[in-house]
């Protein structure tokens, strides 16, 4: 027989894990499938660090008991800025395994419609039903590599996201093609590990003000309060009316989050300045190979020459790259430019079927880029989901984490 659950969560980074915390808060029987924080400890670079403050990197459960402050006081960590990949992931592990100990790392290989619910092939063959899916997959299945750069071999291509340690860059010409965050701080690493980078941008790096969190005065935090994002009143207002997004009209938002761009801390200045070339407002116009090596003809006549291009190109959310969705229920998502059409509960076009996260940016707004936007959602999921639970006869006896070990899914 197979394992019935209310609701099925894929992806355990921090929307998964915040999202099956407040589902298990509210008594329902839920399965997490995907392995635990595995676009952070896979697909990030050792040395990495967090843009965010570490008070803006909150997983979320419902008692709202395993924050970072805490995790840091029980583990004798520093609240520090910047907040270090590593200490990140050892509280994401933290977290998980105090809100949502039942993590089943096996993937998804299908998710079908069966009658009013789902049924869900995991890859070792089992199969588990479920009335609600929560999509929480992150960006990885999204990494954006330009047309131009398509059909080439990795060992001379990849994208940021292919990386977990850049030591075998070491002695090469390295070429990132990007100028947000990632790609200047990627730059300092590849450089750091031995690695003679140059930097092509299309726009001019935006370098951020130099933090001052700890020494603004009252009149600066009414000015610009702190939120999680970066100091500013419509940050703030993000944050505190995290729905208030969605309501504007989708050409409005649509603009609004074209005009979001990711700058450059400044504590990457003094790693960057001086030792990696910057080639900003250029675009590569035209790419060879030869020798085993790429030559890169710039929108400015200028030719580069190197061993490996990395792509910090960002990510671009197409469903149709979620291929562990059935092509029969991909085919009914209601798309707009590839992103799933949701309504104000999460919910796409097919019932139950929930999306969160970077999928969700395009309705939601720019805070679901970050972690700072995971206990939003996931408190509204969660109520939306327990809502479409309402009249039915099945009434939840036992703790929810009982529950699912009996289902034989530990």
């Amino acid at each position: 027989m197979r394992p019935t659950f209310d609701v099925v969560v894929v992806g355990a980074g921090p929307y998964g894990l915040s999202t099956a915390a407040h589902l298990l808060g509210r008594g329902l029987r839920v399965a997490v499938f995907g392995k635990t924080l595995e676009m952070w400890r896979e697909h990030m670079p050792k040395g990495m660090l967090l843009r965010s403050h570490w008070w803006a990197t909150n997983l979320s459960d419902p008692g709202g008991d395993y924050g970072f402050e805490r995790f840091a006081r029980d583990a004798g960590r520093d609240r520090t800025y910047p907040v270090p990949l590593q200490t990140f992931i050892d509280y994401g592990l933290w977290f998980q395994q105090r809100a949502v100990p039942e993590v089943d790392e096996t993937y998804v290989s299908s998710i079908e419609r069966e009658d009013t619910g789902y049924l869900l092939t995991l890859q070792d063959g089992r199969e588990v039903e479920s009335q609600a899916v929560v999509m929480a997959i992150g960006p990885y299945h999204y990494a954006h590599r330009p047309e131009q750069f398509a059909g080439l071999p990795t060992k001379l291509v990849s994208h940021s996201s292919d990386h977990r340690d850049f030591a075998g860059f070491k002695g090469r010409d390295v070429v990132v093609i990007g100028g947000g965050q990632s790609a200047i701080e990627f730059a300092a690493l590849l450089h750091e590990a031995g690695a003679a980078v140059q930097v092509v941008s299309r726009r001019s790096v935006h370098w951020l003000e130099a933090d001052r969190s700890g020494t603004r005065s009252t009149l600066e935090r009414i000015l610009a309060p702190d939120a999680g994002i970066a100091p500013g009143w419509i940050n703030w207002v993000w944050d505190h009316r995290p729905v208030l997004f969605y309501r504007f009209p989708q050409p409005w938002k649509d603009a609004y989050n074209a005009k979001y761009h990711s700058g450059a801390t400044d504590w990457l200045r003094n790693r960057v300045l001086g030792k990696v070339t910057l080639r900003e407002r250029r675009t590569v116009a035209r790419l060879e190979v030869a020798h085993g090596r790429l030559k890169a003809t710039l929108s400015d006549g200028a030719t580069v020459s190197a061993d490996h291009i990395l792509l910090a190109t960002g990510y671009t959310v197409d469903v149709n790259r979620l291929t562990m969705i059935h092509p029969s229920v991909r085919a009914t998502i209601a798309t707009d430019r590839g992103s799933p059409v949701l309504n104000h509960w999460f919910e796409s076009s097919v019932p139950g079927l929930y999306f969160v996260g970077l999928t969700s940016l395009r309705a939601f707004g720019p805070l679901y880029r970050f972690v700072a936007g995971c206990g939003a959602a996931a408190r509204r999921v969660a109520k939306a989901i327990t809502r479409g639970q309402v009249g039915r006869s099945r009434a939840v006896t036992q703790p929810a984490v009982a529950a699912n070990a009996a289902a034989g899914l530990r």
